[in-house]
């Protein structure tokens, strides 16, 4: 692993630590004893550290709702990964399929020996197989660059910290108060600490490059041989993405927090997260696409 993606790491870990302390001051000022509830959340923070560390993987695949397959369930998609993995000289990434209409792939994974790639039922019945093929490509290129260490725990984090602010605001506002101290100061601060952290929980989302999606779609361009097949498929996904059916089969299946995962991002609309993608547009990736076609003397469309 590159000193880069060990700073990158560890970076996240320190923010997950301070964001976690935070809110952990937070609902100990409510209740009348910070110091013990930040400590609890340094713990806390050291524990999820540890654990989404060594089992990011199997975290964000159960995040994801995802089921890991055998050849036979689905021999077609499992082909498609051993054949892109034998290209990029890794070994074969274990395979799941999340049951939605929505068109989408994603990587997990420690590096090239945990790696798991991840593809939707409705990916496989909207893309032609070279298509799909170039996604898979694309996948691996993230494996390959251990971008997947970096996302999964970023998801990981987002996810934790989401479910923690979630659960602060409904306790405040169902039995809470008349257990706390009762002041506009204790309940400000939590009402604030509950919106806020986890919206820096986003924002370390945003600590991850669009430049890793950007030399993904190249690595998985040139390793299939096929940049027309990866804009192909780019814009069939956007485009489902993107339609009013895709937005209400997203709703209660895709979490905001692993939504910086997916080949494209699932989560559409007029909010911060769209705002803030940490997706480059699929209009700009797939100029990217034709400059590197251009490079190899590929002809696209």
């Amino acid at each position: 692993m590159s000193a880069t993606t060990y700073a990158r790491i560890t970076l996240l870990f320190f923010v997950l630590t301070g964001l976690l302390m935070l809110i952990g001051y937070a609902i100990g000022f409510y209740f009348g004893d910070p110091l013990t509830f930040m400590l609890l959340g340094l713990v806390f923070a050291a524990v999820l550290n540890f654990a989404t560390y060594f089992w990011s993987d199997k975290i964000v695949v159960k995040m994801a709702r995802a089921h890991i397959i055998q050849e036979e369930e689905n021999p077609t998609l499992f082909d498609i990964v051993k054949k892109v993995s034998q290209e990029a000289g890794i070994p074969m990434p274990k395979v799941g399929i999340v049951n939605s209409p929505m068109p989408n792939a994603f990587a997990t994974g420690r590096g090239p020996h945990k790696a798991v790639v991840v593809a939707t039922s409705g990916i496989l019945s909207t893309l032609s197989p070279s298509e799909l093929e170039a996604v898979i490509g694309h996948e691996i290129g993230h494996v390959v660059h251990r971008d997947v260490l970096i996302s999964s725990v970023a998801a990981t984090i987002a996810g934790v910290i989401s479910y923690i602010g979630n659960i602060a605001l409904w306790s405040m506002m169902f039995g809470g108060a008349g257990r706390g101290r009762q002041n506009n100061g204790s309940i400000v601060a939590l009402l604030l600490a509950a919106v806020f952290v986890p919206l820096g929980a986003t924002f370390v989302q945003l600590g991850i490059s669009r430049n890793f999606e950007y030399n993904a779609d190249e690595y998985g361009a040139k390793i299939t041989h096929n940049p027309g097949a990866l804009i192909s498929a780019l814009e069939k996904i956007s485009s489902r993405v993107n339609s009013p059916y895709a937005r209400a089969a997203t709703v209660g299946s895709t979490s905001a927090s692993t939504a910086s995962l997916w080949i494209v991002n699932p989560i559409r609309g007029h909010t911060l997260m769209e705002l803030f993608s940490t997706h480059p547009s699929t209009k700009n990736r797939i100029n990217r696409l034709r400059r590197v076609a251009e490079e190899m003397g590929v002809y696209v469309r």
